[in-house]
This record gives structure tokens, C-alpha cells and sequence, in this order.
């Protein structure tokens, strides 16, 4: 779990096997700030996130516009990737192995009397760093949904922005998208603007709803904002101004709606005013890893070879996968997809979007986790009509199913837990 033996026993004793992996509440978590002292009191503002898709992005792109307009930056995102420390950063410093381990060790202490979920632990040492350095912005990620989530202590942020919201995490969040969508509407407060993403009607509704409820203002995508795609970059309109921004450094269709999304919500807050050059800076350099990210490096594109591109995606989900499919339709090469995904993951419904776009699947199991076998796997594939199918017994054994062909493209995706193990391991 953590290269620091210290740290590694500390997180392992915070997974509680008293509750479950996800237990939504958040009694336990007042009981925790409490003893604790209530940090998360004492934040510098806040922009808490929520949403399914693009959340990580939003917030990476925000980061990157602060931080280019000379703002001092706190972020809390999950899960990490490779190295836990990923999840917290400090005035643009992931947190380092010394103050992570006075955190948990504080938090671990407190929990000796009060019984918390490993993401309330985490999510309670995280407040504590925010509260004790000083910064001009906290972007606050929600785990998992918004209502009853960790993160969703803070009675008054300055903003609250909720991403494209799709079905995703059913077992915890309810059956319909409008269930889903009241749960990330929880994070609205009174009197703090919302910035919403694209929404599909029957989510739409329901935050239009809980706006009203809470009398918050709701300001959506495509009626009280919108953007396009023009000159290599886009237009971004709001009420109140218009504003041109550079392609995104982030690859994708799906990341202009991201990188819009995040201006409008910089812009229009006056507390932290931005410059255009800053906002330009900012969208133009953006990083966020296994969001179709071209690996350079590692065991897997020394396999690869001359073939052609080889692209991380942490993307896990159907939507996702629709994203996936809208950018390997445009590349228009053969495509070999390495698939890993969790038990809990509708595979079936991840992998039928990806299929008219694919000449080979490789499935693998992810080391560690709770994962589909990789039989398993090639077994759904080959029922969506998938021709060349292949179960390899690890990551690193995908690279002898790897076909002879010339210009294709090389995807690896499924699981944030798959695209952990291929930058340890192999980029």
C-alpha cells in the first residue's frame, strides 16, 4: 500500500473490518473532526466537487488555473494511483512521507474510540493538513456521491461543481439516475453557487430541484453556460462574458467540456480573480495521469514497439467507455485494448461501446484487487463479437498476444486500479 513501511501499517490498520469498504454517513465522520478538533472549520475556502465523469479532471484543470495565476492550492482527490501521498496535496506539494505519517498516526489515535471507514480516516487527515497551512483554495473531491459522502462537512464553500452525472456505483448511490443525482446534489449549500456540467434530462431535473430547495444558484451547461470548438481551441460563454481558450493539454473531446467547465467556475468567482493569460496558462498546462495518456516508457511500449501509440485510461465505467469509443473512432488505426476491471464493474456494459472500434482484447487480471479473472473477461468479449481474444495471465504477459500489425494503437483501460499497476510497473 505505501513504499514507507510506517505509513503502509498505519493505512492498513485504518481499513476497519468492522464496517464495510463503503458505508455512507456521515455521523461517524462528525464524531471523528470532534476529536480532532474540528478542522475542517478552519479550511481556506473551498470548491467541493462531485459528479461520475471528469470530477479529477475538473479539478486538475482548476488547480492548474490557480495555480498559473500565482494562488496558493490545496487538493484532496481519490483514489491515487501509485503512491497514497497522490491523494493530498499541500499548496502544490503532494503531502510528504514525514507530515503523512504525523497525520495518520493523530487520526489513528482518534480512532481508537470511534469506528471509521478507511476513506473517513483518510479523508479526516487530509482536513487536518488544509487546516493547518495556509492557502487561498481547497478543491475538495468527493469520494463517492456528495450527500453522505466524507468530504461534505464543509457547511458553507465558496462553490460547489457537479460533473456529468451517469450511472455508476448503483449498489450505494440507488437504481435510477435521478437517485444517483440526488445523492451528488447533497453537496449544494444555500447561497453558494453550483456549476454544473452536461447532465442528461432526468438528472437535469433533479439538480434544478435541489437548487431550488436549497436556494442555491444553479448555473447549467448549455443554458446558463455553454462552449464550442473553434480556431483549435474553444469559445466559452456565460451570462455575463465571453472568453477564448487554447486546446486543453488534455487529450480528448470530452476534456473541452472539462477545461470549460473549470473556467467558468474560475471566472466567475470574484473572491480569486483570473487573469485570460493565466486562465490560457493554466488549461495549456494541466496534468492528470491515465486520463489517455500517451505512455513514453516502460515494459509495454518497449513490447509494443514501432506498431504505434500506447494510451493509459483509468476509465471504468459506460460512459466512460462512450468517450473511449468517441476517440478511437477518431484515431481510425486498429486498436488492441488491454482490459482489467473490478468485480463490482458492469463489464459487459463497458466493453460494448469499445467493441465496433477493437481487432484485438487482451484480458488481465489486476494484481491485488478484487478483479475479474481474466477468463472471465475474454469470455464477455468473445459474446460481443470481439474476433481475437486473448486471457493473459498478468500485465506483463499481455505482450505475447500483441499482433503483428503496423500503425495501431495500443489502449490499456478499465480500472483507475489497472492504470495504477501499468505506471508502478510498466511506464
Amino acid at each position: 500500500m505505501h513504499e514507507n513501511p510506517a505509513i503502509a501499517a498505519l493505512l492498513n490498520s485504518l481499513n476497519n473490518p468492522s464496517l464495510p469498504t463503503v458505508d455512507l454517513s456521515l455521523v461517524r465522520m462528525h464524531e471523528l473532526m470532534k476529536a480532532l478538533g474540528n478542522p475542517e472549520k478552519k479550511l481556506p475556502p473551498v470548491i467541493h466537487l462531485a459528479g461520475t465523469n471528469g470530477k479529477g479532471s475538473t479539478q486538475a484543470f482548476l488547480r492548474a488555473i490557480y495555480e498559473a495565476a500565482g494562488y496558493r492550492v490545496h487538493a484532496y482527490t481519490s483514489p491515487h494511483l501509485v503512491q497514497f501521498n497522490e491523494r493530498i496535496t499541500i499548496a502544490g506539494q503532494q503531502v510528504s512521507d514525514e507530515y503523512l505519517l504525523q497525520l495518520l498516526e493523530r487520526v489513528s489515535e482518534a480512532t481508537k474510540t470511534i469506528s471509521v471507514t478507511f476513506f473517513e480516516a483518510t479523508t479526516a487527515a487530509a482536513f487536518l493538513a488544509f487546516a493547518e497551512h495556509s492557502a487561498d483554495v481547497v478543491l475538495l473531491e468527493t469520494g463517492l456521491g456528495g450527500r453522505l459522502d466524507a468530504t461534505n462537512l464543509v457547511a458553507k464553500p465558496m462553490a460547489t461543481i457537479i460533473t456529468p452525472i451517469d450511472y455508476d456505483h448503483m449498489e450505494f448511490l440507488g437504481g435510477t439516475l435521478g437517485e444517483i443525482a440526488g445523492e451528488k446534489a447533497g453537496i449544494m449549500k444555500a447561497g453558494v453557487p453550483c456549476f454544473a456540467g452536461a447532465q442528461k434530462p432526468e438528472a437535469r431535473e433533479v439538480l434544478k430541484r435541489a437548487a431550488r430547495k436549497v436556494e442555491c444558484s444553479l448555473l447549467l451547461n448549455d443554458f446558463d453556460w455553454n462552449y464550442e470548438a473553434v480556431n483549435g481551441g474553444l469559445r466559452v460563454r456565460n451570462a455575463a462574458d465571453v472568453w477564448d481558450l487554447p486546446t486543453p493539454s488534455l487529450v480528448g473531446a470530452h476534456q473541452l467540456h472539462n477545461a470549460a467547465l473549470a473556467s467558468v467556475a474560475a471566472m466567475s468567482l470574484p473572491q480569486l480573480p483570473i487573469s485570460a493569460e493565466a486562465l490560457a496558462r493554466g488549461i495549456q498546462s494541466t496534468t492528470w495521469p491515465a486520463r489517455l495518456q500517451k505512455l513514453e516508457h516502460g515494459a509495454l511500449v518497449t513490447a509494443w514497439g514501432a506498431r504505434g501509440d500506447v494510451v493509459l485510461d483509468g476509465g471504468h465505467n459506460p460512459s466512460a467507455a462512450e468517450i473511449l469509443a468517441v476517440w478511437m473512432a477518431a484515431r481510425k488505426t486498429p486498436v488492441t485494448l488491454i482490459l482489467g476491471m473490478m468485480k463490482r464493474k458492469d463489464a459487459r456494459a463497458f466493453l460494448q461501446p469499445l467493441v465496433p472500434y477493437v481487432s484485438a482484447v487482451i484480458a488481465v487480471p489486476i494484481e491485488g484487487n478484487d478483479s475479474y479473472p481474466a477468463h472471465e473477461l475474454a469470455e464477455v468479449a468473445c459474446a460481443l463479437g470481439v474476433k481475437k481474444v486473448h486471457a493473459a495471465p498478468s500485465l506483463a504477459g499481455a505482450a505475447q498476444h500483441f499482433a503483428p500489425e503496423a500503425n495501431a494503437t495500443l489502449l490499456i483501460a478499465g480500472s483507475l486500479f489497472l492504470a495504477g499497476e501499468v505506471l508502478k510497473n510498466h511506464g
